[in-house]
């Protein structure tokens, strides 16, 4: 079947429906190595090889490329694929099919990290010298790149990876290069960080000289002041965290959406998009001077300087990508016309399944900015987010919302999980906050009956739409509604959860087995209804053990 195919591409004939399964693997193992890097580097005291002598202390030198080197190697694999022409990637998509997973690598793998996480532990938790030390961290270094390279042919044979180094040599010098480049500043850019923070200093001052009780400014400390609320710029409050993801979002707009761009005028978006997140962090610590100065230091501190810095970064970045697509120099006239008003109407089919989630992210952290350590306005997030829904419910109609009994046995699953895994998440034990445990008995009920709700019907349905309704599909297909509800894959179907699982920080490892437990609610009917029930079910019992046992860290 799989060669009568390849005759059929390379004929000329239209290519049958194939999933494009080297991205996929690819991305599942990308994947597989960062969830086995996290568990062994959540066990590992990082500090322990710092300043040691011989290669320990390269290991500690070099840890921050880890994360980098294996982002870039993926990056590559899929710049390799989307640069094939189409019938290729078919014919390369047909022989990886014929040639499945090798599980006997796979368990290879499995075994080599499990020994190089052994290794890991006696070379981080002991501060061996000498020659014994050299010999270990060679040994180590053996063991860690052979279990790599065991999991990397036992998803994709060795002969597509040979092809992959040959036909991408120019992309990896050039990325590689940029990785490289990046360390390097990151490791010698700290006395640029300085400047940095006093120009952000000054401009900040110049938007708060209007102020009527004037502004103090100490460029030595690094403080502006106003009345007696002063806060310290510090170089990570400079703006260069923004900077760099604002570099790296306008980037990648500007990749994906290649073809819609007219270079090399698209690449002002690239400056135009510094300066404007620097503009605005400059703004954000005004702001944050005038909130702690004539409203309340708590919230200024608490939850404005925690917030604003990711509000600022979602508007500048969706701003500048997309209202540049309404400058004729900067597009090709064939998406020129395409009016942000028609990209945004209720005729885009992903909108019903996103909206009502970022809604939901929207409004929390334009409440937290304006929180002193406790939402007492969280009824805004159930009220906007039940406004989103109901906006929709004539695309919701379509759907699938009936429930069987096997979608409440899933529910329980998942909380059983979640509580399971509690022991191995961080945070202490938290009690009822103050600010809820000293309020009205009134103000106390209502507060907790909204979270409840919110918790327990808005957010299951928002995220369920997001993450099942949408993602799952449309890592399927870019036409997700004409993928079957009961369509299974084993990439979208892990890419999904783990996104889902990520959601929830330091809870991660909980999120992504509860999103494979949700995922297969739905699939098993192809409705979505079940995976709402068991996802709200979830949430009810989870709400009942934070009341009944006072784990308020869980909410």
């Amino acid at each position: 079947m799989a060669s009568h195919s390849i005759e059929l591409i390379q004929a000329g004939a239209s290519p049958p429906v194939t999933p494009r399964l080297l991205p996929w693997r690819i991305g599942v193992l990308a994947a597989l190595f960062a969830t086995e890097l996290l568990l062994i580097s959540a066990r590992t005291p990082h500090l322990a090889l710092h300043n040691a002598p011989g290669l320990p202390g390269a290991v500690f030198d070099l840890g921050r490329w880890k994360v980098r080197l294996l982002v870039t190697s993926a990056v590559v694999c899929l710049l390799f694929w989307q640069a094939r022409s189409k019938p290729d990637r078919h014919r390369l998509s047909f022989e990886l099919a014929a040639r499945g997973i090798a599980w006997r690598w796979l368990f290879t793998h499995l075994v080599a990290i499990s020994i190089f996480a052994g290794l890991t532990s006696v070379l981080f938790e002991n501060r061996l010298l000498g020659l014994q030390a050299n010999i270990l961290v060679i040994g180590w270094a053996l063991v860690g790149t052979t279990g790599m390279w065991l999991g990397a042919i036992a998803f994709v044979p060795g002969n597509f990876w040979k092809s992959i180094l040959r036909e991408t040599a120019d992309v990896w010098a050039y990325v590689l290069a940029l990785v490289v480049c990046g360390c390097m500043f990151a490791s010698y850019a700290t006395p640029l960080w300085h400047p940095m923070a006093q120009w952000t200093l000054s401009l900040s001052s110049f938007l708060l000289r209007p102020f009527p009780m004037g502004v103090g400014v100490d460029l030595s400390a690094m403080t502006i002041r106003v009345g007696s609320f002063a806060v310290e710029v510090a170089p990570a409050c400079s703006g260069y965290e923004g900077i760099g993801l604002i570099l790296a979002f306008t980037t990648a707009w500007l990749w994906f959406f290649r073809k819609e761009w007219r270079f090399p005028h698209a690449l002002l978006l690239i400056p135009a998009g510094v300066a404007a997140i620097w503009v605005f962090n400059a703004v954000r610590v005004a702001a944050l001077v005038t909130i702690g100065a004539l409203w309340s230091p708590d919230v200024a501190m608490q939850g404005f300087h925690s917030h604003a810095g990711w509000i600022a970064f979602n508007i500048v970045a969706l701003g500048t990508c997309l209202a540049a697509r309404r400058i004729p120099c900067l597009t090709l006239a064939s998406s020129a016309g395409t009016s942000l008003a028609g990209e945004t109407s209720d005729r885009n089919p992903s909108l019903p399944f996103l909206l009502p989630f970022l809604a939901i992210l929207a409004a929390g952290m334009l409440l937290g900015a304006t929180s002193s350590g406790f939402e007492w306005l969280y009824v805004l997030r159930v009220a906007i987010a039940a406004s989103v829904l109901w906006y929709f419910r004539d695309r919701y109609h379509t759907l699938d919302w009936r429930v069987g009994w096997p979608s409440a046995a899933l529910g329980v699953l998942a909380f059983l999980v979640w509580i399971g895994l509690e022991p191995l998440v961080a945070s202490p034990h938290a009690g009822e906050p103050l600010q809820l445990a000293q309020a009205s008995q009134w103000a106390r009920t209502a507060w907790l009956a909204v979270r409840v709700l919110g918790a327990v019907i808005t957010v299951p349905i928002a995220e369920e739409l997001a993450f099942r309704g949408f993602l799952l599909r449309r890592l399927s297909s870019a036409d997700f509604d004409s993928v079957s509800w009961r369509a299974f894959a084993w990439a979208p179907f892990v890419i999904s959860s783990v996104a889902f699982g990520l959601l929830h920080g330091e809870r991660w490892l909980a999120g992504i087995v509860a999103g494979m437990i949700y995922a297969a609610a739905m699939l098993r009917k192809g409705r979505i209804g079940e995976a709402v029930a068991a996802h709200a079910i979830t949430n009810a019992l989870l709400a009942a053990y934070v009341l009944l046992t006072g784990s308020w860290q869980l909410w």
